[in-house]
């Protein structure tokens, strides 16, 4: 059956309407959950949290604050994913920007946070290298919680950088983050040893960007999802050169993708690491690689 159409009306809008007309408009252009998109878009657009949209349905909507909203509705519809509408994205509690510049971070990527603070609970002064770090959201979050800790963060993006920059600054431990613009360890000193070292690297293969959804395929940076034929170019690398910048028995965390868990566990080298476990995410996928350097 054909969906019905329907269209925002920029001018003498209530709140009630608004998110009413923006949810059919968004569930037209077959958004799943339309109507909690619609009252986020609003939210942003007016400035007001969602308690008052759901307490103030009858106020009338500025001119202004109907235009925008419509653009903004308008932008969703071509499937541009909210966190780059809103420049805004939730991790581990803490409020990062986000834009097309960096990978919007995921909830599974908190399981490296979550791992790490177990593994560094009793290393005093951790020091961490994030390589690949796209909006900082894995080394600004350990830094927040662990006052003692600092780190280098390092992109092969200047745009990226300038993201994690103010990312650091907003939650106050950019005075112990270094950033650096890299190809994994390239710009990173050898003399540097790190008590732990994560990444969230590309691991889509160029085989399966196809089959990625629009939001992800059409607007995330390509640079971030895709690597190379079966997706795991850079997890060699890192295997490859970060034990030359792992302290004696320090841990390397990396985030895989699906279906990939096997094939990583014949990537590494027995004679240099010790794999602890693969952790699996909330969806049961095996996720996150826990390794120690012998």
């Amino acid at each position: 059956m054909e969906r019905a159409r329907f269209a925002i009306k920029p001018m003498t809008q209530t709140i009630a309407t608004a998110i009413l007309e923006g949810s059919m408009t968004l569930w037209n252009a077959e958004i799943t959950e339309a109507q909690r998109e619609a009252r986020s878009l609003l939210s942003h657009a007016i400035g007001r949290d969602h308690s008052y949209l759901i307490t103030h349905g009858d106020v009338q909507l500025t001119q202004e604050q109907a235009q925008l909203f419509q653009t903004f509705i308008e932008r969703r519809s071509a499937r541009e994913p909210v966190q780059y509408i809103t420049g805004r994205q939730e991790f581990y509690k803490l409020d990062f920007e986000v834009s097309p510049a960096v990978l919007i971070p995921r909830p599974e990527t908190e399981l490296i946070v979550e791992t790490a603070m177990e593994l560094l609970k009793d290393v005093p002064a951790p020091f961490i290298a994030d390589i690949g770090t796209g909006s900082g959201c894995i080394v600004i979050s350990l830094l927040h919680v662990m006052a003692g800790a600092r780190g280098i963060a390092t992109d092969i993006s200047p745009a990226a950088l300038q993201t994690a920059r103010r990312n650091a600054q907003r939650h106050c431990v950019s005075d112990r983050l270094k950033l650096v613009e890299s190809d994994c360890f390239s710009g990173i000193d050898v003399t540097e040893q790190f008590s732990l070292i994560v990444s969230n690297p590309p691991y889509v293969a160029e085989i399966d960007l196809g089959t990625l959804q629009p939001e992800v395929r059409d607007f995330e940076p390509r640079a971030a999802l895709v690597c190379g034929p079966d997706g795991l170019g850079i997890i060699r690398r890192l295997l490859l050169e970060a034990p030359g910048f792992l302290r004696a028995r320090g841990h390397m965390l990396i985030e895989i993708g699906f279906g990939q868990s096997e094939m990583v566990r014949q990537l590494i080298d027995p004679q240099t690491w010790r794999l602890l476990e693969i952790r699996h995410d909330l969806q049961g996928i095996p996720r996150t690689v826990v390794l120690r350097r012998k």
